[in-house]
């Protein structure tokens, strides 16, 4: 059984095209510091990450007074007084909330993700549903009592 020739795409290439669920990673969002940026790469998201997402940020509003937002990395990040506190970034079927100074907060989160450092620390949220509000929140007042300037901790 033979193969069609592939044809070429808007760009002339004939390669396959990488799928965005080959990437990894569910946006290619711009750094950027505040507010505007960072709803904007929240609504740029696929369902259900978009969701999920969502609430993330409104639980990290209504539990964090002086909230700071930015876009690095390609994820959102919160902090407080000039630090980073956590990050929470959407990824092919689902979003990864990762905590700076996970290895310091209890309970500590029990995803040690690649890449972010030795001792950050995290969830994988598929569903709205997975995200336990009353545990992420108290994470997140936590982490924000050592909040990172300039990947120190204060």
């Amino acid at each position: 059984m033979s193969t069609p020739p592939l044809k070429p795409d808007a760009q002339g290439q004939t390669g396959p095209k990488l799928l965005v669920a080959m990437t990894g990673k569910a946006s290619a969002a711009k750094a950027a510091q505040g507010d505007a940026p960072v709803f904007a790469y929240i609504a740029s998201l696929p369902q259900p990450q978009r969701s999920i997402a969502e609430r993330v940020d409104a639980l990290a509003a209504n539990t964090l007074p002086n909230l700071q937002r930015a876009v690095k990395w390609g994820m959102a990040y919160y902090g407080v007084d000039g630090g980073w506190c956590f990050s929470s970034g959407a990824f092919v079927g689902h979003v990864k909330l990762m905590f700076i100074r996970g290895t310091e907060i209890q309970p500590e989160p029990p995803v040690t993700p690649i890449g972010m450092g030795k001792s950050t620390r995290g969830v994988e949220l598929a569903s709205v549903d997975d995200l336990d509000e009353n545990r992420v929140a108290a994470w997140m007042q936590q982490a924000a009592a050592n909040p990172f300037v300039g990947g120190k901790k204060r």
